[in-house]
């Protein structure tokens, strides 16, 4: 653990006292960083590190995020310490998060949460600053149309990445190009929503009093059934969760067809950071489009 002693003067000079790391165990912390829980005398703390060089100011802009959920009050985030840096290691200091079960109406207090928060709204779509989703850079230059913003913002700056990677056919590209003429007959209209942004199974934890914590944001003003979509893509939700998000927050008729067209961008970015069957996910996404007639 190089950073153990970067890490010991910064706790100490946030809580004003001598911290010593008395333990720690490693834990998940995605596929780009190592996670670790350490012990001090003032509590256990969830740490995550990662390449400075190669990953810049990617922690600095997790803790911002995890600041915007925070401050609407909805649901439970976890507490940021500090995030720094000590030579080329990058470092996010969370409190750690004690799991305990989940209560009996777990999901339905997740989706009234999620719905309220979504309830947090901007004058326009993204955020006053750039963030990552993954490992990847994501751009959130505000738009006033979340058509404009999901195309410019989202699809077109994932398929350029992956055709310079050529990991997406020409033919796969001119269906987009389709798509998006046609964009404004999928998406409802709505005011823009406060997301997590990367909102998927592996992205909430249970705390001890049984109710969900997210974890891992990549935050922006969008269209709130994007969250949903995200939601459905790796391990879906319960039932009783979206049931209780619909009534507190009642969505357009259809959002169950069109959560697939949201999941176009967790897909390309997937497509861009594993390859693999990720690309035959999207095509069978846009296949459905073709077939729908839009």
């Amino acid at each position: 653990m190089i950073w153990k002693t970067a890490v010991e003067k910064k706790l100490s000079e946030h809580f004003g006292d001598d911290i010593k790391i008395l333990g720690h165990t490693f834990t998940a912390g995605g596929s780009i960083n190592e996670a670790y829980v350490i012990s001090t005398e003032k509590g256990n703390f969830f740490i995550k590190t990662n390449l400075a060089s190669r990953y810049p100011q990617m922690f600095e802009k997790e803790a911002k995020g995890i600041e915007v959920l925070k401050q609407s009050g909805e649901i439970p985030v976890p507490e940021v310490v500090l995030s720094d840096e000590t030579g080329d290691t990058a470092f996010l200091i969370l409190n750690a998060i004690e799991s305990g079960p989940q209560q009996s109406h777990f999901w339905e207090d997740f989706g009234r949460r999620l719905a309220a928060m979504h309830r947090h709204t901007n004058k326009e779509f993204g955020l006053n600053h750039n963030n990552y989703i993954g490992s990847l850079f994501q751009s959130n230059r505000f738009h006033t149309k979340w058509n404009d913003f999901y195309i410019s913002e989202r699809l077109e700056v994932q398929i350029k990445l992956a055709r310079d990677n050529k990991r997406i056919d020409k033919n796969t590209v001119r269906t987009f190009e389709r798509f998006f003429t046609k964009i404004d007959e999928v998406f409802p209209v709505e005011v823009p929503a406060l997301l997590h942004g990367d909102l998927w199974s592996g992205n909430f934890m249970v705390n001890e009093k049984g109710y969900a914590v997210i974890i891992d944001p990549a935050v922006y003003y969008g269209h709130r059934e994007m969250d949903l979509g995200m939601s459905q893509l790796f391990g879906r939700f319960s039932k009783r969760f979206y049931e209780a998000y619909n009534h507190a927050f009642a969505l357009e008729s259809g959002w169950q067809k069109r959560l697939d067209y949201y999941n176009l961008y967790p897909l390309m970015v997937h497509v861009n950071l594993f390859g693999g069957a990720y690309i035959n996910s999207v095509k069978q996404i846009l296949s459905k489009f073709v077939i729908d007639g839009n």
